[in-house]
């Protein structure tokens, strides 16, 4: 049930933000400062299109892993970025954060290849 979760709230921001760059009304509210910082150019497109696939993914439920891998960096820079610039929404994004380490935590054993030294 999390991961629908954490699932649709990176598909709402990931669609959220293409209805930025589009030039129409965003369903969702935007931060001034996070359009400030991304711009409404590729950088928005790049992080958007990694939510909304990671979301999707993780809504699928085939490629969690995969999902969770792509969407980790993102969800650390949002905590990050609303904990030193933007702090209105650090609540909410504490508990993304929380909830996506959870996830991860989960599935930890389909990571552990990843940390295997091998020549």
């Amino acid at each position: 049930m999390l991961r629908y979760a954490v699932g649709l709230i990176f598909v709402a921001a990931g669609l959220n933000g293409y209805f930025v760059f589009w030039g129409l009304e965003p369903f969702l509210p935007e931060s001034p400062e996070a359009l400030e910082l991304l711009g409404t150019g590729y950088l928005l497109v790049m992080e958007k299109s990694v939510e909304l696939i990671g979301g999707l993914l993780l809504l699928w439920g085939r490629f969690i892993p995969l999902g969770l891998a792509a969407l980790f960096p993102l969800t650390i820079n949002i905590a990050a970025f609303h904990l030193f610039r933007d702090p209105q929404l650090l609540l909410p994004v504490l508990g993304l954060t929380a909830a996506h380490l959870y996830l991860l935590w989960v599935i930890r054993d389909r990571y552990r290849p990843l940390f295997v030294y091998r020549l």
